[in-house]
């Protein structure tokens, strides 16, 4: 079982209580259950927005940078579980329903807040924790970036500047050149070239709108 589990060594006995019943037991067992199907968990890269996760979902990615616990109310909150959590079911989502980004993150980010609530965690507390490192990372230079993280995110997001960043990173060396430019650089340079086209036609429709409402 996943060392991120709330029962690591318990088995997971069947509740005495109707299957449709909102309890804080079932959704710990629920987020256990979602944890132990995570089949590589990695925290040695620079992710941006914290956390992500590989092309083909087999890989949850968590900034290197990001402290494994904060303290809240005296107790040492661990806080990757919550974040693979958003990750596993944002990416569910995008893959199996072919949801927009950012409607699955909003979904993924509710089930996320769910999760600490059921913990006895304060919401606000957590969410300025991680704001707090978001905006941090987010400012760093990126050097070691993951060859195989899924770009969508950053693509929906329309963040040129971010992927930018990113292709900066690989010609600065943050990953080995031979598997960078198979792998990792393609998927970059291609996002760039669309964000860059969609930038290009915002600007003219723009312009075109602007000019038809002058005198």
């Amino acid at each position: 079982m996943s060392d991120y589990a709330c029962h690591p060594a318990a088995p997971h006995k069947k509740l005495r209580i109707p299957d449709w019943y909102v309890s804080s037991l079932m959704l710990d067992r629920a987020l256990d259950a979602i944890l132990r199907r995570v089949k590589k968990f990695d925290r040695s890269h620079d992710i941006p927005y914290l956390a992500g996760y590989s092309v083909d979902g087999k890989t949850i990615f968590i900034d290197r940078h990001l402290p494994r616990t904060f303290k809240f109310r005296g107790r040492e909150i661990a806080v990757d579980r919550y974040l693979i959590l958003h990750e596993e079911v944002e990416k569910t989502l995008i893959d199996q329903l072919g949801l927009h980004y950012l409607h699955a993150h909003q979904i993924a980010t509710r089930a996320e807040q769910a999760a600490v609530r059921a913990d006895r965690i304060e919401w606000r507390d957590y969410d300025r924790f991680m704001q707090r490192y978001v905006k941090r990372i987010g400012d760093e230079r990126l050097t070691r970036v993951p060859d195989d993280l899924d770009l969508k995110p950053y693509r929906d997001e329309h963040d040129f500047d971010l992927i930018k960043r990113m292709i900066t990173a690989l010609d600065g060396g943050g990953l080995p050149r031979a598997l960078a430019d198979r792998k990792l650089r393609p998927l970059l340079e291609n996002a760039a070239r669309t964000l860059a086209s969609k930038r290009k036609k915002r600007a003219g429709k723009k312009r075109k709108r602007l000019q038809t409402a002058s005198p």
